[in-house]
């Protein structure tokens, strides 16, 4: 009997260690091996908010020494890329060239395309503010990649005036009910953004500022468990943001 559980024993050890060896796959890619894609979706999740990513307290951090004194925001969400260059990318230039959200910062799109370590000199620059002490290495060329290949042109996909999707809200829905829905609920009300007694949910993001939701649907929500659906087709991503424009506010 003892030399029965050693022998099991020895097997489970075994198949332990195998675990911990990089599994390749028939191309001989590594399972631990990231992916562009996943990249460049951890580098939006750093655009949108850098600190929950690395886990760092921003919460003592003054206004950003580059944000305007006109603009109607202050403390760390100053030091938000998004706050700045928008949900849309394009700054004074898109949906934030006027509101509470307005800097006259210019957006990212001319950065579309460039190599990723001039993006990091700019994000680096002393004016900047930024520093490897502040968003790591590893962070940094996440969220470049993601300034290089990751934007997309959000005024091809959303009316900046109504602000409607140019997408089919029942193709949407499918993508929303089998993936989506486990966490949102099936009425998009199952979590709220908001304290309560505010409310605040998916229909209500999606029709009032379907820049930020687009740019979720492709990336996720920092320090969250949502998926980033970034690797659809980008009629896909749209038809899912028609479908949850579609969904209640309140």
């Amino acid at each position: 009997m003892n030399r029965s559980w050693k022998g099991i024993t020895s097997l489970l050890t075994g198949a332990t260690l195998l675990l911990l060896i990089p599994v390749a796959n028939a191309d001989g890619v590594e399972a631990s091996e990231r992916t562009d894609s996943w990249k460049m979706t951890q580098g939006g999740k750093i655009y949108d908010n850098w600190a929950k990513v690395v886990y760092a307290d921003t919460s003592q951090f003054d206004t950003h020494p580059l944000y305007p004194k006109e603009g109607k925001k202050s403390g760390a969400t100053t030091w938000r890329c998004k706050e700045c260059h928008g949900w849309d990318y394009k700054g004074a230039d898109g949906a934030y060239s006027k509101g509470s959200h307005f800097t006259g910062i210019k957006g990212l799109r001319d950065m579309v395309g460039k190599s990723t370590d001039s993006i990091i000199e700019a994000i680096l620059a002393p004016s900047h503010g930024f520093t490897e002490q502040l968003i790591p290495a590893a962070a940094l060329s996440e969220l470049a990649l993601f300034i290089s290949r990751g934007q997309i042109d959000m005024d091809q996909y959303i009316d900046r005036a109504t602000k409607k999707a140019h997408g089919d809200p029942q193709k949407g829905a499918a993508f929303y009910q089998n993936i989506c829905a486990n966490c949102h609920g099936y009425d998009g009300r199952l979590l709220n953004f908001d304290k309560a007694p505010k409310k605040e949910f998916v229909g209500t993001v999606a029709q009032a500022n379907p820049w930020e939701t687009l740019h979720k649907i492709r990336n996720g929500q920092p320090a969250s468990p949502m998926v980033a659906l970034g690797m659809l087709s980008i009629q896909d991503q749209i038809d899912l943001l028609a479908y949850c424009q579609t969904l209640a506010a309140e």
